[in-house]
């Protein structure tokens, strides 16, 4: 007899859970047990597998990681020098999801008209134009509105000061609240079938699901499949950096059902529509 632990469950999401899933002799801790339900994921027997396997394999073709992202900061090399000293160089302590970029050991406070965020952690490598991006929560703390932007659309947008430990930076636009998107090689974009600039409905998966409407897809050779909300966003959803959502449609359409069984490259049922 074998224990089945949530961190073995949350192990085996990437690849797929049957649903049910077989236990037979085995026992699943109260976090297991939770885990399984909260994803409507029944506990069967064992005649149930085979079923099981390929209904969840068809399934898993649609999902998508969920990488949750807090507040953060991204500067040109410009800014980095004025907030840390003349050829100052950002310090790597942890790769993100996406190749080649890291959060840095630097930190900067956010100061605003009426509030403070400090210890808001730097993103590398350094870009062409410095951005921070808040959520609403924050805005409404440091006492400005931002708007919904995808990551550098910066025209239009607030400022705040940034300080650092060898100087200040009165940005005069570059704050937004980023809007959810998804990141997909030219693989992952051929897989789903769909082009840079669509948008997904994505739904996530438990006892409160919801739906996200028009998910920006961003495709570029070296991005790694990835979905990306702020911490407002996340909270909300019940998510967390490693769980997983479904597509359940594409630029305003659901997925049609043919036979009972969803057909990935047939989007119908335009939302709004009777």
């Amino acid at each position: 007899m074998a224990i089945i632990t949530e961190s073995k469950l949350r192990s085996m999401l990437k690849t797929g859970i049957p649903n049910p899933y077989p236990i037979g002799d085995d026992k699943l801790t109260p976090a297991a047990a939770d885990f399984l339900r909260d994803r409507k994921i029944v506990v069967g027997n064992q005649h149930h597998i085979k079923h099981s396997l390929t209904s969840n394999e068809k399934e898993m073709h649609l999902m998508i990681p969920v990488g949750v992202s807090n507040r953060h900061i991204h500067l040109s090399s410009h800014d980095v020098e004025i907030l840390f000293g003349k050829n100052y160089e950002l310090t790597p302590i942890r790769e993100l999801s996406q190749p080649g970029q890291f959060a840095a050991k630097e930190q900067v406070t956010l100061l605003g008209p009426k509030g403070i965020i400090p210890n808001v952690r730097i993103l590398g490598p350094v870009r062409e134009d410095t951005q921070v991006e808040i959520s609403k929560t924050d805005g409404f703390q440091l006492g400005i509105h931002p708007p919904i932007r995808l990551s550098g659309s910066i025209d239009d947008t607030p400022g705040l000061t940034l300080i650092g430990p060898k100087g200040c930076i009165a940005l005069h636009k570059g704050v937004i609240i980023a809007r959810s998107h998804v990141h997909m090689s030219l693989e992952d974009a051929q897989h789903f079938d769909v082009k840079h600039g669509d948008g997904l409905l994505l739904q996530t998966i438990g006892e409160r699901s919801i739906i996200f409407l028009d998910v920006i897809v961003r495709v570029a050779p070296r991005y790694k499949l990835d979905f990306h909300v702020d911490l407002d966003e996340g909270n909300a959803a019940g998510l967390k950096t490693g769980d997983y959502l479904k597509i359940v449609g594409k630029n305003g359409e659901f997925l049609s059902r043919i036979g009972g069984e969803e057909d990935r490259n047939s989007f119908n049922g335009r939302i709004g529509s009777p």
